[in-house]
């Protein structure tokens, strides 16, 4: 039992620093592709739809990359 738990554990962590650096990187492909810098954007200049779509564009990715985890 304790072998099954622990080989469940390992493989819960693998996936889970699989899932956040694919959405690191497509994160940061997103930043490179926009014309400006977006975290400028969003704290300097205080544009809060930009963060509202940017927020919701995070949402997606998650999603995405859960379910091709899954």
């Amino acid at each position: 039992m304790e072998a099954t738990l622990l080989s469940n554990l390992i493989s819960a962590l693998v996936f889970a620093g699989l899932g956040i650096s694919v959405f690191l990187l497509t994160f940061l492909i997103i930043d490179r592709l926009t014309p400006y810098t977006l975290w400028r954007e969003i704290i300097d200049e205080h544009n809060t739809a930009l963060a509202v779509l940017i927020g919701a564009v995070a949402l997606g990715m998650s999603l995405i990359i859960a379910a091709a985890i899954h």
